[in-house]
């Protein structure tokens, strides 16, 4: 999946895959995970929110979405 590089102290880079609604986060730490079931509203709200970081842990992280370590 091609991310997108963000600026963010955690978060290195996100992508989305709308069709499949799979939202993929790169940790600064190297660890890729996969959140599964995320609307696109959620990845755009992530893209285009001031913190990117506050924002994955309020409303990817808590939101209760289902995940994978892909790396």
């Amino acid at each position: 999946m091609n991310r997108t590089p963000v600026s963010s102290s955690n978060l290195t880079s996100v992508g989305y895959d709308p069709e499949k609604m799979i939202l993929e986060i790169e940790f600064k730490s190297g660890r890729i995970y996969q959140y599964f079931n995320v609307p696109e509203s959620e990845y755009n709200g992530l893209m285009n929110a001031e913190s990117h970081g506050k924002y994955f842990n309020a409303n990817i992280k808590k939101g209760g979405y289902s995940y994978t370590q892909v790396r």
